[in-house]
C-alpha cells in the first residue's frame, strides 16, 4: 500500500511541475500539489478522512462545472483535439482536460478513502 501512495505522491507532483506554465497555474498547482501531499501524509500514517471527504467533494463539485466542456467534447467527431494546441474558438478542450484532470484527482482522494487491503 505504501508504494502505490508513493506512486500516487510521485504523480500529482509531477502533475503539479506541469502546471507551472498553465494560465491559470495556482488553481492546478494547488490542486494537484494537495492530492500529492494527502498520498505521502498517509505514507507516514497522517490521515484524516474527513477532510479528505470535503476535498474529495469539493473538486468533485469543480468537475461538475466542467463537465458540460466535457459533455461537448465527447459529442464533437474529432476526438484528438484533446491532445493538440488550445482553440480559442474550442473552449471545450481546455474544459475537457480539466474535468478529467478533476476525474482523475478525485479517482485519487476515493481510493485513499476506501481502498482498506493491506492497512
Amino acid at each position: 500500500m505504501k508504494i502505490i501512495n508513493i506512486l500516487i505522491f510521485l504523480l500529482f507532483a509531477l502533475f503539479t511541475g506541469w502546471q507551472f506554465n498553465d494560465p491559470d497555474s495556482f488553481i492546478w498547482v494547488t490542486i494537484y500539489g494537495v492530492v500529492s501531499l494527502i498520498a505521502i501524509l498517509k505514507v507516514f500514517g497522517i490521515f484524516q478522512r474527513n477532510m479528505v471527504f470535503l476535498i474529495m467533494v469539493a473538486l468533485g463539485l469543480y468537475a461538475l462545472v466542467h463537465a458540460p466542456y466535457f459533455w461537448e467534447w465527447l459529442t464533437t467527431p474529432n476526438k484528438n483535439e484533446i491532445v493538440g494546441e488550445m482553440v480559442y474558438k474550442k473552449p471545450y478542450i481546455e474544459g475537457t482536460r480539466e474535468f478529467l484532470g478533476l476525474v482523475i484527482a478525485d479517482l485519487s482522494l476515493a481510493f485513499h478513502l476506501y481502498w482498506k487491503k493491506g492497512e
